[in-house]
């Protein structure tokens, strides 16, 4: 794209960015209709389907960034953008209403299990980071991007299991987490979709599906030319503009989600989404042919703290339960705001490294 012109590139980057909130809209719809046919329970749909499918933009830069060897722009994507993708949670938690905070309505402790989640495989990556080249598998896989992988699916089974079977009796009384598993359905609650067969929906899933992937090269290429003509380091690029353009899908769906009622799937949405994305660095170092992890650098161990420390801010917020709002936000979440301006903030005091 080095030959085109600024204005069409950044044409490009606004239209990528319009498919892929579209698309979004269309994955939550869908995904909610598949949930009640295949028996998913919107908690496992919302890590697995939407979390996987929401992430493709992550996936088309990831695999762009990496075979042009551009090494940080993928590191910085994908850490940096758990922070983006986290401070989703405010939109929605703006989107539910001005009566009682997203946190408070979500009446399950799942959530605070994939923020677990996150939390855990963030630690990884972060540690992954540390190691020496020598370390790599075959000199092109770094043990933590395999390590990851392994434990997204240990966290899958353990997260499905504790929902079908919980341990605990929690009194969550107000709440509206939305529908619930197959066996246990709200009849007053249609689904999206309901007059289509599952053929159908399942054909529209991969059809956004494909839509968000092809945006999301769209938005690599475009925003990687503009951001190297307005000489804007690429790790905090990756980390900003870009992962907000990426986190688009998130954002459409989850407010799909939360207009629908389904806030579990919301927050499962958002949260699932970030420890899928985590998982993409073994793409990148298959695509690079070497670890992508010694890259990431100071910048996005910066990004990967601010990311953990949003993660924990709606876990207190699920499980302490907020019940007033201000400004149409809950205390969790205007917390969550002022912690990510001074960690945006702080990005530009950073230590090189």
């Amino acid at each position: 794209m080095s030959g085109l012109g600024s204005a069409f590139l950044l044409l490009i980057f606004l239209g990528g960015a319009a498919a892929t909130w579209a698309a979004g809209t269309l994955l939550s719809k869908t995904t909610d209709a598949l949930d009640a046919r295949l028996g998913l329970g919107d908690d496992l749909g919302g890590l697995i389907l939407l979390s996987i499918a929401g992430s493709l933009p992550e996936l088309a830069i990831t695999i762009s960034a990496a075979a042009a060897g551009n090494l940080p722009l993928a590191a910085g994507n994908l850490i940096g953008g758990i922070a983006i993708q986290t401070m989703v949670l405010l939109i929605c938690d703006f989107a539910v209403g001005p009566v009682r905070p997203l946190t408070y309505l979500v009446g399950r402790l799942t959530p605070v299990l994939e923020g677990l989640l996150v939390v855990i495989l963030v630690a990884g990556i972060e540690m992954g980071s540390l190691l020496k080249p020598s370390t790599a598998i075959a000199g092109r896989v770094s043990p933590a991007s395999l390590g990851v992988v392994v434990v997204w699916f240990v966290g899958l089974y353990v997260i499905n299991k504790a929902s079908k079977g919980p341990r605990w009796s929690v009194d969550m009384p107000g709440s509206r987490p939305g529908r619930r598993r197959v066996e246990r359905q709200h009849p007053e609650q249609p689904h999206p979709f309901a007059s289509s067969s599952t053929a159908r929906v399942a054909l529209l899933f991969g059809l956004a599906c494909a839509v968000t992937l092809g945006a999301g090269v769209a938005l690599e290429g475009s925003g990687n030319e503009l951001a190297t003509r307005l000489n804007v380091n690429g790790v905090i690029f990756g980390a900003t503009v870009l992962a907000f353009a990426t986190a688009l899908p998130e954002i459409s769906s989850g407010i799909a989600a939360v207009r629908l009622g389904d806030h579990a799937l919301a927050m499962g949405d958002i949260l699932g989404g970030n420890a899928f994305q985590v998982c993409l660095f073994l793409v990148a170092d298959l695509v690079a042919g070497k670890p992508v992890l010694p890259s990431a650098g100071n910048l996005n161990a910066w990004l990967a703290a601010l990311g953990v420390a949003l993660t924990a801010i709606y876990g207190f917020g699920v499980i302490i339960r907020p019940m007033r709002c201000r400004f149409r936000l809950g205390p969790d979440s205007l917390l969550a705001l002022a912690l990510f301006g001074l960690g945006v903030a702080g990005l530009f005091f950073v230590r090189p490294g």
